[in-house]
């Protein structure tokens, strides 16, 4: 081969390297790595699962006739320890995993209603209606992508169910669609596209519902920073950030409806996180997201003179969720 045709070899090379960049195309000395959960039937892995939401309303200045949103703030966490059991993996790589609760923290504030704080490791809680979810289990089908596709959380709610009174925030925590945002909140690349560099990013789209002020969607962008050789492992790091994302179909009307009072306010927010992914065992090692938003708006009741300052009125929103590794 002349030098003419190595140096057109390698400019073509180039060329399909830059087409094909989001596919991972490895160039001298690179390596691309498949970022995608691994599962082996029996194989057991404990997490501990943090989890937080919290909203808050404050006017500053005289109180209107009418309120819009009553003044005062609530709060929810959730801190769970749990294992992870494969009992089967199919020719995909799909897994049905068994997952018990081992551990569990629960506080929540509710406006003027009285705290709740429990906690599954205080002898005094042993007889708190939560309680009863310390040891249940339920199931999941998760891809290797990370999306959780099945729930049956049958057995555990009827169990629930069979005491005396049946605790609902017990019932609420086992609910499938709270299931689903537990175990399914990270999505990995699709498994035709997954073999990835550093530098290299995939995305998928995340929404939230805020109540009067209405849905939002955001396309989570995830960026991979490195990925290290350590003690026999390659392990990855990705940064993740956000851009606003079009509402889903379902969201219409519920956005529809919020539409008018959301163009009041004046809207700032922030939402990244980072992941730290185990390639060679394919286990997510650490996982964080942080979203907070905060409206703001400046109210001048009717009856209010001109030159009197306008009533200003805070909302703040803020979700919270941390998956360790931990055995």
């Amino acid at each position: 081969m002349t030098i003419s045709d190595k140096i057109a070899v390698r400019l073509a090379v180039s060329v399909i390297c830059l087409l094909l960049l989001t596919a991972g195309c490895a160039g001298p000395g690179e390596k691309t790595a498949a970022f995608k959960l691994r599962f082996t039937p029996q194989d057991s892995t404990t997490y501990r699962l943090t989890t937080e939401a919290q909203q808050s309303v404050n006017w500053q200045g005289p109180l209107p006739d009418k309120l819009i949103f009553k003044p005062g703030s609530r709060y929810n966490r959730i801190e769970m320890t749990f294992t992870q059991q494969i009992q089967s993996v199919d020719d995909e790589g799909n897994a049905l995993a068994k997952i018990t609760i081992e551990a569990l923290k629960y506080s929540a504030k509710y406006r003027d209603n009285p705290p709740v704080d429990f906690d599954s490791s205080r002898e005094k809680d042993q007889h708190s209606p939560l309680a009863m979810l310390i040891g249940q289990s339920y199931t999941i089908e998760i891809t290797p992508a990370g999306e959780v596709t099945k729930v049956d959380a049958k057995q555990a709610d009827v169990a629930i169910r069979s005491g005396p009174v049946p605790p609902k925030m017990a019932l609420t925590i086992i609910e499938p669609d709270a299931i689903r945002r537990r175990h399914g909140t990270l999505i990995l690349p699709e498994t035709d596209r997954n073999r990835l560099r550093a530098g290299d990013s995939w995305s998928a789209v995340k929404a939230f519902s805020f109540g009067r002020m209405g849905p939002k969607s955001y396309e989570r962008i995830y960026t991979i920073r490195e990925i290290e050789e350590k003690d026999g492992r390659r392990i990855a790091v990705a940064d993740m950030n956000t851009i606003p994302a079009p509402e889903m179909a379902g969201q219409l009307q519920e956005e529809q409806a919020a539409a008018k009072v959301s163009k009041m306010f004046d809207n700032t927010e922030t939402y990244t996180g980072w992941l730290k992914l185990d390639l060679t065992a394919g286990k997510i090692e650490h996982y964080l997201e942080k979203l907070q938003s905060e409206w703001v708006a400046a109210i001048r009741p009717a009856k209010q003179k001109s030159d009197k300052a306008p009533v200003v009125l805070t909302m703040g929103a803020s979700r919270f969720y941390k998956l360790e590794k931990i055995d």
